[in-house]
This record gives structure tokens, C-alpha cells and sequence, in this order.
């Protein structure tokens, strides 16, 4: 018996192409803070701005807010290079020269007479928000690589990401949705008047949103027809396909899923409630997220009848299920006025710092932020690769 066995290798990936890269930084500044270094070693990987992979500071307060100012990776010389399938399980730093004219002339033996190990990998921590990150994206190269990692599948991603599509999972598994309507890349310069029929009919407000980000980018409320060029616009900056959603009149409840251990059912939090209290936010816009800490308040658990908060985590769990999630998954939904629940979305990778919902959930549900993430690398280290 190895009287010193070595700790599991947790790569933490943050960072990304997408519109949501900041946020995926000051997530992962709050994983690297959490994470158990007795239990775990840690590596960071930061994705840049324009997709390259680069050895980063695992310091959590690199990655945090200051000033208000939001953080980025900085791209640096070398890049990492995860295994491919069969190959021993161990990342790798490329080194190469530091500007773009040497790169491109560096010729392939010597970039691969240049590789410096950085470790095994045991699992993969990918801390990335929106599109080629949230969306099935590097799940699939996960799984190509044949590296476990933390968090939903190639297909519950994808599905999840876009909002249409989950609208159409979701609705074919029985769970109540709101009404909404899809614009299509061109539809709406061709058709403009048809579509503002449309949107009459959904009935004002409405709220318009790009069909696959998240961190509520792009996403504007609507309360007259003069308002809906202006908004679609908005939204295309970081989709061109684009959801129109009738707004629901009820309040705005959150629940956090956290998949069961050893086939069991996923677990469910006690449910949140969202209070939007800063001035010039009409909802739970960017700002109110991230930068403004008096934009909203977090009532956990919601003030809600128990019957109520029995059907709020039946419905988290069953979406959580339709979608054949794993590892995570926020669920927000609408309670009306008269106890009817709507589901809004689920997102398979919520915002992760610690005044973030989904660990403010398990906090109070009895679960720290700390054990929290333990859960989740464990959930990860006990699933295999491939289809499952």
C-alpha cells in the first residue's frame, strides 16, 4: 500500500471566446479560493480572448473584481495541450516563441522538441460561460481526449445552451414553459411586420434574448413595438438567432440541482428568490449580477408555501432529468400569483463566485461552497468518459 498516495489532479479551465469571458474568470477565481488544496492539486488553464490555451496564476485573487474592473486572461507565450485518447493522462506546455512572425516560422520539431509536462490530469474543472464553453463544445473535446470532467455532457450542454431548444425538450417532457417565439438568422429584415404581429400577439412586455448566451447579455425588456428593432439588434451583437419570451407575471424563484452520488436521484437545494432593490434595473440585467452589489438581493430559502416549494424542486429536479443533465445545473423558474410554476431555463453551468446563486443555494440548503466543489470533482472522478 503507496503510504503516500497522490492527490487527484484538478485542472481548472476559465476564460473563453465568448461574451461571458470576464465572468467565467471571477467564477473560477472563486473555485480556485474554494477548492481543497490538502485534497486536491490544482492547476489553472486560461482561455484567451481568441481561443488559446495558456498556463495561468491558480491565485484566486488574480481573478476577481477590482474597482469594478472585470478580469481576462492575458495571452502569454507556449500554449497547453491536453492528451489525446490512449495517451498517458498528463497536460503539456508547447513553449513558443513570444510574437506572431517567430511562431510562424518555427518549424514542427522545433515546437515539439519544446514540450514541458505540467502534470497528470485526473479531472477537468471547465469554468466556462456561453457559447464554446457552456455548449457542448469542450465537452466533446473532453471527451475525445478521454479526460473526465466536472458538469453536464456533450448533449445536455448543447440542448440547455440554446433556448429553443430546451423550450422544445422541456415542453415534450410535460414541464410548463412560458409562450415565446424564435427569429432566425434574416427573418427578421425580411419579415418585419409579420414579426411584429407576432410579438402583439405574445402581448407587451416581452423580453428579448439571444437564443444561446447567458449572463443576461443582449437581453432587453420590450414595452412597445418601437422598442423592438432596437432590442433584436442587442441581441444579434451576440447571437443572430434570437428568443422573444412573453413576460410572466409571477416571482422570480431559483433552485440548485447537484446530481446524486452512485446513481442516485439529483439532489435538490432549497429554493432562492431573486429581488432586483438597485435603481435603473427594471431586471436581473448584467449589472445587477456582477457590478452593482445593491442591484439585487437573494431571499433563500423563498418565503413560499411549502406545497409550493415541493413543486419548485420536483419541477428543478424533473428539468434537471429532461434534459439528461449531470454533475450541476441552476433551474429558474416563475411562481404566479396564483401558485402555478414556470419554467424559465436551466443552465448547466451557473455563475460560481461566491455571492453567485446557485453556491448561496447549497450554502443555506446546509451544503458550503467548499464541500460544494468537493462534491462536484468527486461526481466527476466517479464518471466514466464515453457514452453512459
Amino acid at each position: 500500500m503507496n503510504p503516500n498516495p497522490r492527490r487527484p489532479r484538478v485542472l481548472v479551465v476559465f476564460g473563453g471566446v465568448s461574451g461571458e469571458h470576464p465572468i467565467s474568470c471571477v467564477t473560477a477565481g472563486g473555485v480556485l479560493r474554494a477548492i481543497d488544496r490538502e485534497r486536491y492539486d490544482v492547476l489553472a488553464v486560461g482561455i484567451t480572448r481568441t481561443g488559446r490555451w495558456v498556463e495561468v496564476s491558480d491565485d484566486p485573487d488574480r481573478w476577481a473584481i477590482v474597482d469594478g474592473v472585470l478580469p481576462e486572461v492575458e495571452d502569454v507565450p507556449g500554449r497547453v495541450v491536453l492528451p489525446q485518447a490512449g495517451d498517458p493522462p498528463v497536460a503539456r506546455v508547447l513553449a513558443e516563441p513570444a510574437d506572431d512572425d517567430a511562431r510562424e516560422g518555427a518549424s514542427s520539431e522545433v515546437a515539439l522538441g519544446a514540450l514541458r509536462e505540467l502534470g497528470p490530469v485526473d479531472v477537468v474543472f471547465p469554468l466556462l460561460h456561453g457559447p464554446y464553453g457552456e455548449d457542448g463544445t469542450i465537452q466533446g473535446l473532453l471527451e475525445l481526449a478521454g479526460v473526465r470532467y466536472v458538469g453536464a455532457g456533450v448533449l445536455a450542454s448543447a440542448v440547455s445552451m440554446d433556448k429553443q431548444f430546451m423550450k422544445l425538450v422541456l415542453a415534450g417532457q410535460g414541464i410548463p414553459i412560458g409562450p415565446y417565439t424564435v427569429i432566425r438568422p434574416g427573418e427578421w429584415e425580411q419579415h418585419r411586420a409579420t414579426w411584429e404581429e407576432t410579438v402583439t400577439t405574445l402581448g407587451l412586455p416581452v423580453f428579448v434574448k439571444p437564443a444561446r448566451a447567458g449572463s443576461s447579455l443582449g437581453i432587453s425588456r420590450v414595452t412597445s413595438l418601437d422598442e423592438l428593432p432596437a432590442a433584436i439588434a442587442a441581441a444579434q451583437e451576440h447571437d443572430p438567432k434570437v428568443v422573444i419570451e412573453a413576460a410572466v407575471v409571477g416571482r422570480e424563484i431559483e433552485c440548485a440541482v447537484l446530481g446524486g452520488r452512485n446513481g442516485e436521484a439529483p439532489r435538490v437545494s432549497l429554493p432562492g428568490e431573486i429581488k432586483v432593490t438597485g435603481e435603473g434595473h427594471t431586471f436581473y440585467d448584467f449589472e445587477a449580477k456582477y457590478l452593482d452589489e445593491a442591484g439585487a438581493e437573494l431571499i433563500c430559502p423563498a418565503e413560499l408555501p411549502e406545497e409550493v416549494i415541493d413543486r419548485v424542486q420536483d419541477l428543478a429536479r424533473r428539468t434537471f432529468e429532461a434534459v439528461g443533465c449531470e454533475g450541476l445545473a441552476r433551474v429558474d423558474v416563475f411562481v404566479t400569483p396564483g401558485g402555478d410554476v414556470v419554467v424559465n431555463e436551466i443552465n448547466t453551468m451557473p455563475g460560481f463566485t461566491p455571492i453567485s446563486m446557485y453556491p448561496r443555494m447549497w450554502e443555506c440548503s446546509g451544503v458550503p461552497y467548499p464541500q460544494l466543489v468537493h462534491e462536484l470533482v468527486q461526481l466527476a472522478l466517479e464518471r466514466p468518459t464515453g457514452l453512459r
